[in-house]
């Protein structure tokens, strides 16, 4: 488990929370109030679907055209300042408490197919972060623990 986690709040921008991904080379941060409850997660995903081009469609009243794309500069330009709280996720936010064994991140983490979980206290305060890549190194000090050399 990563316990030095990064996180941002509801009013970081969307430019901050890209900044910290570049800077700590990672790809997602739990979202949280001022008390460090977690409110929500925004990720590398979540970004790039906002930042993607749109092609623009217009609607007359029995066709639609549409049009080409918007240069990115500009979506950037309109884009980046917008706070994480409008595209981060909110709902059925999935977690593991600090009390979780093994198998319940090896399952959360392949049911829904995350590649991070935030673990929480029992009052809902960020502790760490499990990552895929922690699962699979304890699963391979696991299997290595258990093989013999003959």
């Amino acid at each position: 488990m990563i316990y030095d986690v990064y996180t941002a709040l509801p009013t970081t921008s969307v430019k901050e929370v890209l900044g910290t991904f570049e800077k700590n080379k990672i790809g997602g941060v739990p979202v949280v109030d001022g008390k460090g409850i977690l409110v929500g997660m925004v990720t590398d995903g979540d970004i790039v679907r906002f930042l993607s081009l749109q092609e623009k469609v217009y609607f007359t009243f029995s066709m639609a055209y549409v049009g080409e794309t918007e240069p990115i500069e500009k979506v950037l330009k309109q884009r980046m300042n917008t706070p994480i709280s409008e595209i981060m996720v909110k709902k059925n936010l999935k977690t593991l408490s600090t009390d979780d064994t093994m198998e319940s991140a090896l399952s959360l983490l392949s049911k829904h197919h995350f590649k991070k979980l935030p673990v929480v206290n029992g009052v809902g305060r960020v502790v760490g972060i499990i990552s895929r890549g922690d699962v699979i190194n304890r699963l391979a000090k696991m299997t290595s623990d258990s093989l013999t050399i003959s």
